[in-house]
């Protein structure tokens, strides 16, 4: 599998490209093309084009979740399909991703534009259940939230079935690769716990051996004590190398950093699993 990083808050030093507070990765795996996450504006589409990245040639379309830092650049992409000649992708989501979402103050944090407009462009399967993209890569669905209480702490409201109602964000999911070494999570934001998702992950591919974890794990610092229990389970795991980003703070990876390698993220990262 090789993934690189389209869209994160920081571009690594000398790569001159695009940065916004979002996240969007491409990946490459088993001869599919994915796109995970787009990000709150068309600048995932600058940095693909400028790192020659085709994406009129995706197979798949990931969302880890509907809020606008993972889910406003869709329009943008699809403003490039109706220009282009392209192949016709399958977005894969949770069956919740495109209900209206609002933030404390009111403001819409949801996406920007509605199924019906989505489906003229792209095949649509919106799913709770993991499901296999690829032979090594796995959408987890929806994720369990056993390990972490902070996980079942609501995010704004939603409105679901036309009634407003506090927003557990129960869309959030992630993927995992597998190999015979073991496996590669990629998160969006972990809103569903990072500790919840790795357990996830470990039911849904039968593998215990953590390669590494990249994307955002939701910690900040006004928070530190979910902070401890993440680094209580990471010790625990013995997991050698994350790549936090995105919704990580600083405090939050340099807590981190005391108990497993933290390695940068940026956008123009390149990662290679085999």
């Amino acid at each position: 599998m090789n993934l690189r990083v389209l869209v994160d808050n920081n571009t690594l030093f000398s790569k001159f490209y695009y940065a916004e507070p979002g996240w969007s990765a491409y990946i490459e795996c088993d001869n599919k093309n994915i796109l995970f996450d787009t990000g709150y504006s068309g600048v995932f589409i600058k940095n693909a084009e400028k790192m020659g990245i085709d994406l009129c040639n995706l197979d798949y379309i990931v969302f880890s979740h509907g809020h606008i830092d993972h889910s406003w650049g869709l329009k943008y992409l699809l403003e490039l399909y109706k220009n282009n000649k392209y192949k016709k992708p399958t977005l894969i989501a949770n069956k919740n991703v495109f209900d209206e979402k609002i933030n404390d103050i009111g403001e819409q944090i949801g996406i920007d534009i509605s199924e019906e407009e989505v489906q003229s462009f792209i095949n649509i399967n919106l799913t709770d259940d993991c499901l296999k993209i690829t032979d090594n890569l796995m959408y987890l669905g929806y994720i369990n939230r056993d390990f972490d209480p902070n996980s079942n702490i609501p995010f704004g409201k939603t409105k679901i079935g036309g009634r407003l109602q506090a927003d557990y964000i129960l869309d959030d999911t992630a993927l995992v690769y597998k190999n015979d070494e073991g496996i590669v999570i990629i998160t969006g934001c972990s809103h569903s716990g990072i500790t919840n998702i790795i357990e996830n992950s470990k039911k849904a591919t039968e593998r215990e051996n953590i390669i590494d974890i990249i994307g955002g794990f939701h910690l900040f610092k006004n928070n530190p004590e979910q902070i401890n229990n993440v680094k209580d389970y990471l010790q625990k795991e013995c997991i050698k190398t994350i790549h936090p980003c995105h919704c990580t703070d600083l405090i939050s990876k340099i807590e981190l950093s005391k108990i497993i390698s933290i390695e940068e993220v940026g956008v123009g990262l390149e990662l290679n699993y085999t």
